[in-house]
């Protein structure tokens, strides 16, 4: 009972063996009910975590784990015989199910023993911890615990906390040890002791026996025999305390008869009271139930113009069973369906391997001269060579632009000491129109901002050098110039594709400043290299995605050199343009791009970006719709709308926090008003798949880029920080875990650490400007 918890479970294991072999099925595979008498949390009917031992058990190792998986794996270690765990129940529920089975009004179990406990029938409506709010389920109190919050601190004796402190586990199972067969025989020794010691019972003398073994003869069962009210029950004080050595007087065996009855008797009214708000529950609950006859009369009065008719069910079990039969038939071959579907979004490891291979294929034909023009994944070089290293100082602009809103900062560094870096920025927003216009309005836009800004911060005509977080593809040939190659997150501003985006800044803005364009993937790099000198990749997955890490010089064929190392932005949103992606892309990926300002383009992307995934799942869930599997087939209008499923949704509904009538809400916003709660299921798991695929895709791509640069570095093991921003991955409940597991798995070799940036495509691309201004400075003198 207080060993280790293999060793309990192992003579569990040795027991049923014996009682299998006693029987001759040893051969057979029996259904097993597995009645587990302690407070454990159920998931399902054949899962229970034990939360904590009672009743004087202590077995190491088990408390937090699942009893079924600790007895099936002793089972599975023995070998000679098998068994199925159908159902995992509390003793207190077997009691309940065992009278029921007699008499179907039994709705309570009440186990009063070693231990005590109680459960009864609830309904579903009440469980805020279950999914769903019809039916009723069976709820195990536990009520063993009722104190250990204080709840009875009132009503406990010096006694109670005596006994208490001496168990095995202070502090818990406080109403247990004032009520079962476990304590009430301490109760009474305690008592007696006490009485004794004030010389009110045995003329004030008791034996060292008396003080050490009265709870194991004066069990519960000695204290019903102590409390009878005759000379039977006098005779067995008289037995017991010359048992343990005394020599009792007829008033010393009264004394201990009353004390046995007062204890048992405060037992007995403790139960009862609990039980009465058992009790109460389920006449509350039931209370709903009596109206019936009267609802019939009162509709009739209310609408007597309507022909209602109230239909008693005839011939009910065995029409009734083969309804529930046809039913689950048809449920199952929706399920069925449902998981066909969702099983083309769902990727092996065999297939993201594959497409770490494609990648890694895909990033040596971007550095390579010759196929550059012909490959998906650009491998654009940043002209970035250097990470700070603490001399930089003063200050500088920064504008981030990257979405329909952008900042303008301003960023002041102190030399010396890192971190000494303060920041001041607005946030501006850029019309649909503007976007979507011509590029002289959109820089121009730009333009009026930044004077805006220096305006707003005092300082206006001072002229700063700047940094330009510019956050699409550009091919660069120097650190201050930036060819637009293509627009992507929705901009389609004319004339500026093809363009240097520098010189269109300066034009607008007329001036003349030092003006570094510089990738938000490469801030985030950079901003994180300024607390962890390790980190040598930068990773953003927020409304796009792309990567960037530091390439050897000698492999970026396009740049002339080839000592050290220069940052290259991988531009890898594009990867698939050319089919890499093609085996793996569904129906509703075909969809989604097909419909995007950018057909044909930006394909990883559009398979992991946030900008996407929630159009992913709208058009899950239409399917689903259109072929009967959700919603009773009916859609809702503003379902239909495209980008109505934000993916800010997808992080709220995989929110472990997050209960199903919540996730019901979210529908209701979407005109699903009449959603069901297995709707509701069905809707989250579609969310956790496709946010599962986007997560695995990322972490494929990831593996690809830190393998390459262990290769790179000819090493067993690398060990790398990975700078990271983007609100889906920060704000997303489970994307950071399965990519982190995702990249292990695909890239054993390294090790890799995940930084977040913190405001960090601002303050990196400022940060790019102050050292490309330290090394022109050093290099002027």
């Amino acid at each position: 009972m207080r060993g280790s918890g293999s060793e309990f479970f192992d003579h569990i294991a040795e027991c049923l063996a014996n009682f299998l072999d006693k029987l001759g099925i040893k051969d057979k595979k029996l259904p097993l009910g597995f009645t587990f008498s302690f407070p454990c949390l159920q998931t399902k009917l054949d899962e229970s975590v034990l939360v904590s031992w009672t009743k004087g058990f202590k077995s190491s190792g088990v408390e937090g784990k699942d009893v079924v998986s600790l007895l099936r794996k002793s089972i599975k270690k023995r070998g000679d015989f098998d068994i199925d765990i159908v159902a995992v129940i509390n003793d207190t529920v077997g009691a309940m199910m065992t009278c029921g089975y007699d008499d179907q009004h039994c709705e309570i179990g009440l186990i009063v023993g070693t231990g005590t406990n109680a459960c009864y029938m609830e309904q579903m409506r009440n469980l805020e911890l279950q999914d769903g709010d019809e039916g009723r389920m069976c709820v195990n109190t536990e009520w063993g615990a009722f104190g250990d919050d204080g709840a009875l601190e009132d009503l406990r004796t010096d006694i109670d906390r005596e006994i208490d402190a001496g168990s095995l586990n202070p502090g818990k199972q406080l109403f247990e040890k004032m009520i079962s067969g476990m304590y009430m025989g301490e109760l009474v020794r305690l008592i007696l002791v006490k009485m004794a010691k004030e010389k009110l019972l045995f003329q004030g003398k008791a034996t060292g026996y008396f003080f050490s073994l009265f709870p194991s003869l004066c069990a519960s069962y000695t204290c019903s025999a102590l409390c009878c009210r005759n000379e039977e029950g006098l005779a067995a004080a008289e037995n017991v305390l010359q048992g343990l050595g005394l020599d009792p007087a007829v008033e010393d065996c009264i004394a201990t008869q009353r004390v046995c009855q007062i204890v048992s008797t405060r037992a007995a009214h403790l139960c009862a009271a609990t039980l009465a708000a058992v009790l109460r529950q389920v006449r509350d609950n039931k209370a709903a139930e009596k109206f019936s006859r009267r609802l019939h009369k009162m509709v009739r009065r209310l609408v007597p113009d309507c022909d209602v008719r109230f239909l008693l069910s005839q011939d009910g079990s065995a029409k009734g069973a083969a309804m529930v039969t046809a039913v689950a038939y048809r449920l199952a071959a929706q399920h069925a369906e449902r998981q066909r579907i969702l099983d083309t979004l769902r990727l092996s490891r065999e297939q993201l391997l594959e497409v770490k291979k494609r990648m890694s294929d895909e990033m040596l034909r971007g550095l390579s001269k010759q196929s550059h023009e012909q490959t998906s994944v650009k491998m654009l070089p940043t002209y970035v060579r250097s990470t700070p290293d603490g001399t930089e100082h003063g200050d500088f602009l920064a504008l981030d632009l990257g979405g329909s809103s952008f900042r303008v900062l301003l960023v002041r560094i102190r030399p010396g000491k890192k971190h000494n870096v303060d920041m001041h920025h607005k946030i501006y927003s850029i019309p649909q129109e503007t976007m979507q216009g011509t590029g002289e309005e959109l820089f121009n836009h730009i333009a009026h901002c930044i004077a805006d800004f220096l305006e707003y911060m005092g300082i206006s005509g001072v002229s700063l050098p700047l940094g330009f977080t510019f956050s699409f593809p550009c091919y660069q040939s120097k650190l201050d110039e930036g060819i637009l190659l293509k627009w992507t997150k929705g901009f389609k501003a004319s004339g500026c594709e093809g363009q240097d985006v520098v010189a269109l800044l300066k034009e607008a803005a007329y001036v003349s400043l030092f003006v570094a364009v510089v990738n938000d993937t490469v801030g985030t790099m950079m901003t994180c290299g300024y607390e962890d000198p390790k980190c040598e990749v930068g990773l953003i997955v927020g409304t796009g995605t792309n990567a960037c890490y530091m390439e050897e010089m000698q492999n970026i064929e396009r740049v002339e050199g080839d000592g050290g190392r220069m940052c290259v932005n991988m531009e890898w949103g594009a990867f698939g343009e050319n089919g890499e992606l093609d085996d793996f892309c569904t129906q509703f990926d075909h969809i989604v791009d097909d419909c995007s300002t950018t057909p044909g383009k930006q394909r990883y992307e559009k398979m992991i970006s946030g900008m996407y995934l929630g159009e992913i799942v709208r058009n899950v869930l239409l399917d689903f719709t259109d072929k009967g599997l959700l919603f009773r087939g009916k859609l809702s209008e503003r379902l239909k709308t495209r980008g109505i499923f934000e993916t800010k949704f997808l992080s709220q509904i995989e929110s472990d926090r997050l209960a199903m009538r919540q996730v019901r809400s979210i529908l209701q916003h979407l005109g699903l008003t009449n959603s069901t709660c297995d709707d509701s299921v069905l809707v989250k798991e579609v969310c956790s798949v496709v946010a599962r695929r986007a997560a695995q895709l990322c972490g494929a791509g990831l593996a690809a880029v830190v393998d390459k640069i262990r290769l790179n570095r000819n090493l067993d093991h690398l060990s790398i920080t990975v700078g990271v921003d983007g609100t889906l991955y920060k704000t997303h409940p489970h994307f950071s875990s399965i990519m982190q597991e995702t990249l292990k798995d695909l890239a054993p070799q390294c090790e890799v650490t995940f930084h977040k940036s913190e405001d960090g495509s601002g303050k990196g691309a400022a940060l790019i400007t102050a050292v490309a201004c330290r090394i022109q400075d050093g290099e002027q003198h």
